[in-house]
């Protein structure tokens, strides 16, 4: 049980740390204020600091395999990332950005389970 804790916070973790990030980017793009998108954002990403920390800590208490723990964070962000992208910038993958993602997403899928 408390392995599937541990994966929920990463994924979590990640997810709001890269939805703060996406934010960001989006607004630092356009007129409106950064001043006043940084500290909400800043706020989000010590939330999924905290998660990320916390969920390493307890896979790693539980796994035994520090390998693992990295392997489903970059997995997570690997399908996290490119879903927030898109539902955030409605923007497609490049030829060779969705080259990178099917060979990192390869890579991990070995980690995980080679």
């Amino acid at each position: 049980m408390l392995k599937i804790v541990a994966v929920a916070a990463i994924f979590v973790g990640e997810a709001l740390s890269i939805i703060a990030e996406l934010i960001a980017s989006k607004k630092f793009g356009t007129a409106s204020g950064p001043l006043t998108t940084l500290l909400p954002m800043f706020l989000l990403v010590t939330l999924g600091g905290i998660l990320l920390v916390s969920g390493y800590a307890l896979g790693y208490m539980h796994l035994k395999n520090i390998w693992i723990i990295v392997a489903i964070s970059v997995g997570s962000i690997l399908v996290v990332e490119p879903i927030l992208t898109f539902l955030l910038f409605r923007d497609v993958p490049t030829t060779g950005s969705l080259i990178g993602l099917v060979c990192g997403a390869v890579g991990t899928l070995a980690a995980i389970f080679l």
